[in-house]
């Protein structure tokens, strides 16, 4: 509904003030015989012109929220032939997003048929776009991941050469592994790209209720492909960890928890792993479902956690020391670290390092801190093998750069605690900072991982 305040002049010259008409637009062209022009204009804005007949802002002209204030009110043939016509303002949508605090508040006001439209005509965006509640992600990416697997299916069915074959098996293999990490009980694709080497990131759990949530950050040679389904099991394998715990430490709690799978980003390889450069991406992806599922649980906001391993945790440290972001607690093992220099540099309320007797990598200083160092000032904890303080259990020990999350592993174990907020208990074992000296000619030479 529209409302406008009308001036129409008689033969008489005389003058009828219509005052607050209340009208729609097919009610003004019924009503004076004249085509209504829509009002178009950036959300928040006021108009620039006299909204019957003026000039209005081109829907291929507006950008970020402005945008899809005005897709989510028409019908659907229009908003397909938009995004048919415009390919390059679902691109900018996608690459470009808006703010998730934009973008949740869109979606609280949006119309549900409006929602459900743009759901159905472009999954892709509402699948990834921050903000937007994770139910209505999982629905939207599935579809995705449907749509790929079918078009893939069909280019395999007709002739290819090897190359071109050899290709596509690939991806299709990458699909499967992202329906297979989809496997369980109570498991969200939260966000997907089935490009090139392609990213996913899967829940376990609630994230729109839990008390306690957990981002698994991963480093070098994460690829979606590769390792979606093990880092899946790693996320469900904390879950199940903390929901013992939680019985353990405060009985009759009803407290829920939750964990990320998260492979928002490009993980480097063996050429590439020395320059930060995918770190970089990776901070500026990981700071948007930070900002994500802050934006989406509003005031209800979780115990949050980050436990990152290795190059991963580089990308994490930036993001947390550079960006609108922060999280409870911080556990990084086996990390090269980044340019802040200290944990106070850190948006976070406790920080955790990690560090193995035989991973060189934390002792490097690769990307310019030394997170295990005693000058850092974060605690640190045992990732060594042992006896489990409370329960008596056996627990395995991380050895090299690749074991901490392990799982039955002391690392994995205390990671689990930390996310909860009980790292100060003394069931917690704490190490002394054992790699407070310089980097070493033979620990420097050492990529980070």
């Amino acid at each position: 509904m529209r409302y406008s305040l009308l001036s129409v002049t008689g033969k008489d010259n005389q003058l009828f003030e219509i005052a607050l008409l209340l009208v729609a637009p097919v009610t003004l062209t019924g009503a004076f015989g004249v085509p209504a022009v829509p009002l178009t204009v950036a959300v928040g804005e006021a108009p620039v012109a006299d909204p019957i007949g003026g000039p209005a802002t081109p829907l291929d002209r507006l950008h970020g929220v402005a945008l899809l204030d005005q897709l989510d009110s028409l019908p659907r043939g229009d908003v397909r032939l938009f995004l048919d016509t415009h390919p390059q303002a679902l691109e900018e949508l996608i690459s470009s997003p808006p703010r998730a605090s934009e973008v949740a508040a869109w979606w609280a006001g949006a119309p549900t048929s409006g929602r459900s439209i743009l759901r159905s005509v472009a999954p892709e965006l509402i699948g990834n776009l921050e903000g937007v509640p994770y139910t209505a992600r999982d629905i939207a990416n599935r579809e995705v991941l449907d749509a790929a697997r079918q078009q893939l299916d069909a280019r395999l069915d007709g002739m290819l050469g090897r190359a071109e074959r050899g290709e596509l098996e690939t991806r299709n293999h990458m699909l499967d592994q992202i329906e297979k990490a989809l496997r369980g009980e109570e498991r969200r694709l939260v966000s997907i790209d089935v490009t090139g080497d392609g990213r996913a990131v899967i829940a376990i759990g609630d994230l729109t209720r839990a008390d306690y949530v957990s981002y698994l950050v991963p480093g070098m040679f994460f690829g979606v492909d590769a390792q979606i389904e093990a880092w899946t099991e790693t996320a469900q394998t904390l879950v199940d960890d903390q929901e013992r715990w939680l019985r353990e430490l405060n009985p009759g709690s009803d407290a829920a928890v939750a964990a990320v799978a998260w492979i928002g980003y490009r993980t480097p390889s063996l050429v590439n792993v020395a320059s930060m450069e995918l770190a970089r991406e990776g901070q500026q992806s990981f700071t948007a479902s930070l900002q994500g599922l802050r934006a989406a649980r509003g005031d209800d906001q979780p115990y949050l956690a980050v436990l990152a391993h290795s190059y991963g945790s580089t990308a994490a440290l930036l993001s947390l020391a550079e960006d609108d972001v922060h999280v409870d607690a911080l556990a990084v093992v086996g990390s090269p670290g980044s340019p802040a220099r200290s944990a106070d540099e850190l948006h976070v309320g406790s920080v955790w390092v990690g560090a193995a007797d035989w991973d060189p990598i934390p002792a490097s200083g690769v990307f310019g801190s030394q997170p295990a160092s005693r000058n850092y000032g974060a605690h640190l904890f045992s990732v060594a093998a042992g006896s489990d303080p409370l329960s008596g259990a056996q627990l395995g020990g991380a050895f090299t750069h690749n074991d901490y999350f392990a799982p039955g592993s002391m690392s994995l174990r205390n990671m689990a605690l930390i996310a909860l907020g009980e790292g100060s208990g003394w069931w917690l074992p704490i190490t002394p900072a054992a790699t407070s000296r310089a980097p070493s000619p033979t620990s420097a030479s050492h990529t980070a991982g």
